[in-house]
């Protein structure tokens, strides 16, 4: 059983009414509620929209709110299956998808 995250980018939903947002969660917590119970979910959260950069070899230190838009990477969730093949099957159910978002599915490369 390997590990792989998948990154979610864009998608909606964060102006939506308190109902709508209320049936979004509901969407992702019975998506995770599944994931969860046939051991395949490793963890996952979404992220806040404030961050730093670091550039320039760690002299430069940007505070700054991160641009909301496609390319925005809104939240990750850690697949535990033994395929590439198999996690992207999985990411095909993410509730995500319903509101726009974008999933980059990588293999999480074991160090050692």
């Amino acid at each position: 059983m390997n590990d792989y995250l998948m990154i979610i980018r864009g998608g909606g939903g964060l102006d939506s009414s308190p109902e709508e947002m209320q049936g979004h969660m509901a969407k992702w917590q019975k998506w995770m509620g599944g994931l969860a119970a046939a051991g395949q979910l490793g963890g996952g959260e979404p992220l806040m929209s404030e961050g730093k950069s670091i550039t320039n070899s760690g002299a430069t230190v940007l505070d700054r709110p991160l641009a909301e838009g496609k390319e925005l990477v809104g939240g990750y969730i850690i697949f535990k299956t033994d395929s590439l093949e198999a996690a992207t099957e999985l990411a095909k159910g993410c509730p995500g998808l319903q509101e726009g978002s974008d999933l980059e599915i990588r293999e999480i490369r074991k160090m050692g």
